[in-house]
């Protein structure tokens, strides 16, 4: 266990903003991370439990309790068939080292998922999604520290509450922290339905084909890069915390009065989702916004992304993100939700 005191959160997430980490401990096991927990709950102590920050904004008051950074590692090739392989994955590993790791060996299931930022711990919380597929389609149990009874357990898939970019364990983050997550793969070599009309246009193969593992990571990396969803620490536009807002999920009438051309996607529970980048756009944000001038502007290469130009702090964020939210608010009547945990703010 390494302990540091007042760490500024700049250097602790993708958006590079944010006070101090008043106390930071730096995890490397599964026993260290329950027992800093433990110890913390018991003193009536705060505690947020991070990754790589990548999907965090902090503002400028950072955070006043323990701040526990999960660098656990590790995979375990587990329960291994004729037409399947499972693995333990330790929370602290990087996400895309377990996605590249299986595609290498030929296994199916987490190419779309390349790309994303992040340690493997973080996916089940935003149930990660990418391309038409999310982390809950190949997930067979997430092992948790349940906070209120200090017992160590395994959740299977319906025990967590999983919908569109949410989890149980996002919407009760002081009760349960996740130690890791087991998946359980195909070993034909090839992906999962190509079920995303820009991906499969990229592979130049017809919506649901099933193509090799390797092609689809490429063409889904390609893609990302193309969107500045790749991080580059010399290029600002990466400088974010992916996608901003949601897609809006919507129910009939919400639906019926979007202009004719709004991209409409039915749900299986009756509800519609439409694109988020979409209604920025037709609000009148554009890429790069507000201008070159800006410390916070929208991405030059998607609208949906947030980003710090070098200088930008909590605020400069918060302020531009209300202002896009507002805008879409008054022309579709549609209120755009945060993705990023936000720790110290409020929009």
């Amino acid at each position: 266990m390494r302990e540091q005191a007042d760490v500024p959160f700049a250097a602790l997430t993708t958006l590079r903003v944010g006070g101090p980490a008043k106390r930071l401990l730096v995890a490397e096991s599964d026993d260290d991370v329950v027992a800093v927990v433990r110890q913390a709950d018991r003193a009536d102590r705060p505690v947020l439990v991070i990754g790589d920050g990548s999907n965090l904004l902090v503002g400028a008051e950072g955070f006043d309790g323990d701040v526990v950074k999960i660098s656990t590692s590790g995979i375990t090739v587990g329960d291994h068939r004729d037409d399947h392989v499972v693995l333990d994955v330790a929370a602290g590993t990087s996400w895309d080292g377990v996605v590249a790791d299986s595609v290498d060996r030929g296994w199916g299931g987490l190419e779309t998922l390349s790309g994303i930022p992040g340690r493997a711990g973080a996916t089940p919380v935003q149930n990660v999604g990418a391309y038409g597929h999310e982390i809950a389609d190949v997930l067979r149990s997430v092992r948790v520290l349940d906070r209120r009874s200090g017992v160590v357990r395994h959740l299977p898939p319906d025990a967590c509450g999983f919908g569109y970019r949410t989890s149980w364990f996002k919407t009760h983050a002081q009760q349960l922290v996740v130690l890791g997550v087991q998946l359980r793969l195909t070993i034909d070599g090839l992906s999962t339905p190509t079920r995303y009309v820009e991906l499969a246009e990229a592979l130049g193969v017809e919506p649901e084909r099933r193509c090799p593992v390797a092609d689809v990571r490429e063409a889904v990396l390609e893609l990302r890069r193309n969107k500045a969803m790749v991080l580059d620490p010399g290029d600002h536009d990466t400088w974010s915390a992916g996608s901003f807002f949601t897609n809006p999920m919507l129910d009939a009438a919400a639906a019926a009065a979007l202009p004719a051309d709004a991209p409409r996607f039915r749900q299986l529970d009756g509800r519609v989702k439409t694109s988020a980048a979409w209604l920025i756009q037709r609000a009148g944000f554009e890429r790069g916004y507000p201008g070159a001038a800006a410390p916070a502007r929208l991405s030059t290469r998607h609208v949906l992304a947030l980003t710090n130009r070098g200088s930008a702090t909590a605020a400069d964020l918060l302020q531009l993100a209300r202002e896009v939210r507002d805008g879409v608010r008054r022309e579709f009547a549609i209120e755009l939700e945060p993705e990023p945990t936000l720790v110290g703010c409020s929009l």
